[in-house]
Parts: C-alpha cells; sequence; structure tokens
C-alpha cells in the first residue's frame, strides 16, 4: 500500500473505532443502566464496607432471628447457620430493653416498627403494617441490623403511651446496655432501622408543624437530628442501603447484587424494579414511571442474579423473572402440592441465586405446625430436585430468616 493511503487507513480505522466506543458497547442506554459508580460518586450497593470477620459475615452463612420472651424478659436472639449441616455457628442476644416497643396493645398509641413484625404479631395484635405476609416481614427484620448484626436499632414508647424516640441495642449485652438518642417531650419518631455500617439509626418523623420527614440520629457524638429527606408517614418501613447511606421507604426492598436496582412496593406505585437513588425518600409516582412490573408476582424473595428476580406468583408458585422486562424465565417451582391445604412463602435467596428457603404453614397462619417447629425448606430456583427439609430443632415457626449470604 502506498504511504498516503495507508495513512488516510489509519485515520479511517482510528475514526470508526472511536464512533465504536460511543456507539457500539452496549445495547442498554445510560438511562437503563445508569451511571456506574465512580470514586467520588455515591456507592449504591453495601460491598464497600468493611466488615469484621466472624460467622455472621463469612460466606455461605444463613442468618435468622427469632424473639424470645419470658416472665420478666424480652430479646431477639440472631444465629448464624451452617446451610449444609444446619448447626449454629454463632447466636447473639440482643435484650429488649424496658421501654423499648415490641408489641401495640390498647390504649396507647400503635408503634410502626420491624420489632413488632418480629415479636408482637397474633391474631388479636396484627402487623403494624398492611401487610404481614414473610416476603414483607423478611427484608423489614433485616433492616434492624447492621451488616455485621452487632446493633440493632428499636423505638422507646413513653409512660404516656405516645410520645415515641429512637436508640439501639449492642449485641451481647444485659438490658441496661442500650442508648437512647432523643429524648424529646413531643418526640414522634418510628420505623427506626440501622445504618449498614452501624454508625447511624435512620427512621420516619413528625415535625411539630405536622410534616412527614426521614431523619438519621448518629450512634456516636451528641446524637443531632440529621433530616435525610420527605416521608409518607409512619405506614410504610424504611430500608437503609449505601455507601453513603440512603434510605428508601417501601415494602419487599431487596437490593441487586450490583446494587444499581432494588425490588419494592408501596400503594399506588406500580411497578417491582426501581433504579437505586441517590437521595432518601419515599417511592412516587415518577418512579413509577420508569419501574419494571414483574407480571403476576405477590411476594418478591430475592434476587438470583444482578438482572433476574425470584417471585411467589399468584398461583402460588415460584418463578424467576427479567428485572429488565418483568417477563418470566424458566420453569414454575412448586414447593407444595395443590391438594395440601398449605401454603409456602419466601424468605431468603442464597448468594449464587441457585437455592430458596420457603416457609410451609396453613393459610394466614404462620403457628400451624404442631410443638411449635417451623417447617422450613431449602429449594431449587430453577425447580430442579426435590425439596430439602431444614432439620434444626430449635427453629420455630416464628423464625425469620434474614440472610443467605
Amino acid at each position: 500500500m502506498l504511504p498516503a493511503l495507508r495513512g488516510k487507513a489509519a485515520v479511517l480505522v482510528a475514526v470508526l473505532a472511536l464512533l465504536c466506543v460511543q456507539g457500539c458497547g452496549s445495547s442498554q442506554s445510560e438511562e437503563e443502566e445508569g451511571p456506574a459508580p465512580a470514586s467520588s460518586a455515591p456507592y449504591w450497593g453495601n460491598r464497600g464496607y468493611a466488615l469484621p470477620d466472624s460467622p455472621f459475615t463469612r460466606e455461605d452463612t444463613v442468618v435468622t432471628a427469632t424473639c424470645s420472651m419470658g416472665a420478666r424478659y424480652a430479646g431477639v436472639d440472631v444465629q448464624a447457620w451452617d446451610p449444609e449441616r444446619w448447626e449454629v455457628r454463632e447466636t447473639r442476644n440482643f435484650f429488649i430493653p424496658v421501654g423499648a416497643a415490641f408489641t401495640n396493645y390498647p390504649e396507647v398509641r400503635d408503634v410502626h416498627s420491624p420489632l413488632v413484625d418480629l415479636c408482637g404479631v397474633s391474631s388479636d395484635r396484627p402487623s403494624p403494617y398492611a401487610v404481614d405476609d414473610l416476603e414483607y416481614v423478611t427484608p423489614r427484620v433485616r433492616a434492624l441490623f447492621d451488616l455485621a448484626y452487632t446493633r440493632m436499632a428499636v423505638v422507646f414508647r413513653d409512660a404516656d403511651g405516645r410520645t415515641t424516640h429512637t436508640g439501639y441495642v449492642e449485641s451481647g449485652g444485659n438490658a441496661d446496655d442500650f442508648v437512647r438518642l432523643s429524648d424529646g417531650r413531643s418526640d414522634d419518631e418510628q420505623n427506626a432501622v440501622m445504618a449498614p455500617d452501624g454508625r447511624s439509626v435512620w427512621f420516619t418523623y413528625i415535625t411539630a408543624e405536622g410534616e412527614r420527614r426521614i431523619g438519621s440520629r448518629s450512634t456516636e457524638g451528641d446524637h443531632r437530628l440529621s433530616d435525610k429527606g420527605p416521608a409518607i408517614g409512619h405506614d410504610l418501613p424504611l430500608t437503609v442501603t449505601g455507601r453513603p447511606p440512603r434510605a428508601v421507604q417501601a415494602d419487599m426492598v431487596h437490593l441487586a447484587p450490583d446494587g444499581r436496582r432494588l425490588t419494592a412496593t408501596a400503594p399506588k406505585i406500580y411497578g417491582h424494579v426501581f433504579h437505586t437513588r441517590d437521595s432518601s425518600g419515599p417511592l412516587t409516582a415518577a418512579s413509577g414511571r420508569s419501574a419494571t412490573l414483574l407480571s403476576g408476582c405477590v411476594g418478591i424473595v430475592g434476587w438470583v442474579a444482578d438482572e433476574r428476580v425470584l417471585c411467589r406468583t399468584q398461583s402460588d408458585n415460584f418463578r424467576t423473572m427479567d428485572a429488565r422486562s418483568g417477563r418470566v424465565e424458566g420453569n414454575a417451582v412448586a414447593v407444595v402440592r395443590e391438594d395440601d391445604g398449605r401454603v409456602a412463602e419466601g424468605m431468603v435467596v442464597s448468594a449464587d441465586g441457585e437455592k430458596f428457603i420457603a416457609s410451609v404453614h396453613l393459610p394466614n397462619d404462620r403457628s400451624g405446625q404442631p410443638l411449635g417447629r417451623g417447617d422450613f425448606r431449602v429449594v431449587s430456583t430453577s425447580g430442579e430436585g426435590a425439596a430439602v427439609p431444614v432439620s434444626a430443632e430449635s427453629m420455630t415457626n416464628d423464625t425469620v430468616f434474614l440472610e443467605w449470604r
């Protein structure tokens, strides 16, 4: 080739390469994908936190929570399990201090807290939230704890039965080892949950002027109120994720493995999969316009991969669904037979997305097992093979599965 032609060809190749970088690199638009996290931008996921080495933070660990109550004692036992042999690797105890609201009863203001879902729900004392299916309860209760399960957020209800404050409990302490983060005479703080690093408690609150807001208080220093954004009152729970942390007010919140998307539901907001936002607040009509609706999904169990979600369907089976299109993928997974008379609800998905844990019980009655034993099963998300019972005698029908690392 002549030198002049060789030079022109080189220029043409360079131009084509530049055009391909601009237009050929991906078939997804930036609006669909969301901007990639940069060093100067907020990190959407939770993997950026350095966690202490413990059975609760190691891979292939299942974490459960159970509320325990006696004549003079109330507390939460959090356990890390080996999911192969179902042996306890470690147990942490969180005493519930006097004055902390873990149940609602007549003649006092109802407290909206996942701790009430875990400890105080019965046939005559319903959940403080509109829906108490396990797919709703599991992510609510998980939000009470930091990533390492060292602190648990609580709501204190004063003797007047109406004033509420936020605080937290350290694991392994006694009934006096708690911190009350606020003590105002007219406080109206509820939905207390932990930031991923345990350094702040987040909550919904009502100002003296009646404005509904999301706030946080540091677990260190003077615990001063930091306003984080709008809320829609106390009726929906909070989940806090990311670095720096941000809260979303909604139900069935599960963060995708890459942190770019999350599942959520809220009244009058149509959709199930949303882009992770850089600010705190409730889901809005604007959020719903870009959300993906998972067709036939009535209960979100968790993420199988960055772009796939496991749902319980209207036919009480479980299906994997595409988080971008909302369409069903793979086979229907049945946990119970049609003539069994019982239902199955999903609780957690394994980190590799290959298995999930389901609770089997009578309709509208999680306590339908003999002797208080829970019927939990490990099931393949692909539907291959038979469900394997969780053989741990210490688990009861009140046990809530929080995570499968």
